[in-house]
């Protein structure tokens, strides 16, 4: 066989039912984690779910059923399992005693191995590689402390632990170190990037993985992004300059898609990275008007940016893909659903001019006037005052400058900031 032949794993997957969940909910998740097991190159041959009163502290699932469950995939030939909710370290410890036929691999882990496939920069693989390894760390157990007596291939691509330098775990801590002070040091970068950028309403776009934030973000700029019916297909932010009209300049931002269980230490390894929403004057939340699960959606979103911190900044909601439904009833219900938002089609251009309208009123929402007074003494402040804004009046009288200026609120505060 050619050495650059891809052969692809099978995979089962596991969903379990607790308390208050519907079989047809964990059946809909367990579609998702296929998408995600097909996005890592996996190959999804059978779906196995248990109705659960208590997590099995040992196994997550009952020990009988976990003894079927690998019985079964030896069988199948399987040689990966994946389960649809994050495993403890000690539960991954006992799947390797059982069998060191299969793999065993949580949601976390998987989602960890698609970022690793997908960071392309600098600073992606520095926020994957830091996320993994802390995810790793505690996973490491006495029976292989090396990592090459685990099984290659989805979970452990090379890069991501392969080597002598990620076995150790002192080692491994001492890595950890070193990625987070590079990540501070790109941060700091972006900071001087934003501060240039200062004088600009910020427009961000966030959106369920796959909501077609890329292609929204194309249609609108004009500009050339990567667009790929495939989960997480870019990682890394890209800002550019937006000309609304002509007098409202906009720098618009394409973020990483969110996911429902996105691992919380990928959320705070890419802070960088999401800073950009952040830093946003106006959020535009996107989704799949055709998706059967966009209530479960925006519920994730929320959650994501209530974890971020940015869940106080001014939204707008965009329903997207409105061209892959023909049924009128069912717009009108998604409508009723999200009644301040926004109908289009990225793909098609449809109705993007009412978005446009939409954004630009949220601008002048967002404008504050101010009046300002300055001694002469003061003329590189003076000069700072007069960036990014439109000057409404100056006026020079014998010992000072009176300002009066129009731009965004987080424009002028920046200015009263110098003032103060």
């Amino acid at each position: 066989m050619d050495r650059n032949t891809i052969v692809q794993e099978k995979a089962i997957l596991v969903g379990v039912i607790q308390s208050g969940m519907s079989e047809e909910l964990i059946h809909e998740h367990l579609d998702e984690l296929e998408l995600l097991a097909e996005t890592a190159g996996a190959e999804v041959v059978g779906r196995i779910t248990q109705r659960v009163s208590k997590i099995n502290a040992a196994t997550f699932i009952g020990k009988g059923k976990a003894n079927e469950l690998l019985s079964q995939a030896e069988e199948l030939g399987v040689k990966l399992i994946l389960f649809d909710d994050e495993l403890s370290p000690g539960q991954i410890k006992n799947y390797h005693k059982m069998s060191e036929k299969v793999k065993v691999l949580d949601r976390s882990g998987l989602i960890l191995d698609i970022f690793n496939k997908h960071a392309k920069t600098k600073e992606a693989r520095t926020q994957v590689d830091l996320a993994y390894l802390e995810y790793l760390l505690p996973r490491l157990t006495r029976q292989w402390t090396h990592l090459e007596r685990q099984m290659g291939g989805i979970g452990t691509r090379a890069g991501m632990g392969e080597t002598q330098i990620e076995i150790d775990r002192r080692l491994i801590r001492t890595r950890i170190s070193k990625l987070k002070k590079e990540l501070s040091r790109i941060e700091k970068e972006r900071d001087i990037q934003s501060y240039r950028r200062r004088s600009e309403f910020r427009v961000s776009l966030v959106g369920y993985t796959n909501a077609g934030k890329s292609t929204l973000f194309k249609a609108l700029t004009g500009t050339d992004v990567y667009i790929q019916d495939q989960l997480f297909a870019t990682l890394d932010t890209t800002v550019r300059q937006w000309e609304i009209d002509e007098s409202h300049p906009i720098l618009l931002s394409d973020t990483v898609g969110f996911i429902r269980k996105l691992p919380h230490n990928l959320v705070a390894s890419f802070k960088s990275t999401l800073k950009e929403v952040l830093e946003a004057d106006l959020i535009l939340v996107l989704l799949d008007i055709s998706s059967t699960q966009i209530e479960d959606h925006i519920q994730t979103i929320n959650e994501v940016l209530k974890e971020m911190g940015a869940n106080e900044i001014p939204t707008i909601i965009v329903l997207n893909k409105v061209d892959l439904i023909s049924d009128a009833n069912m717009i009108e219900q998604r409508q009723r659903l999200f009644p301040e938002s926004v109908t289009i089609s990225a793909q098609q251009h449809l109705r993007l001019s009412e978005l446009r309208s939409r954004i630009l009123g949220k601008m002048e929402e967002n404008f504050q006037t101010v009046d300002l007074e300055f001694s002469y003494d003061q003329g590189k402040t003076i000069a700072q005052a007069q960036e990014g804004v439109e000057v409404l009046n100056r006026k020079y009288e014998e010992t000072s400058v009176k300002l009066k200026i129009r731009g965004s609120r987080s424009r002028i505060s920046q200015i009263l900031a110098l003032v103060d």
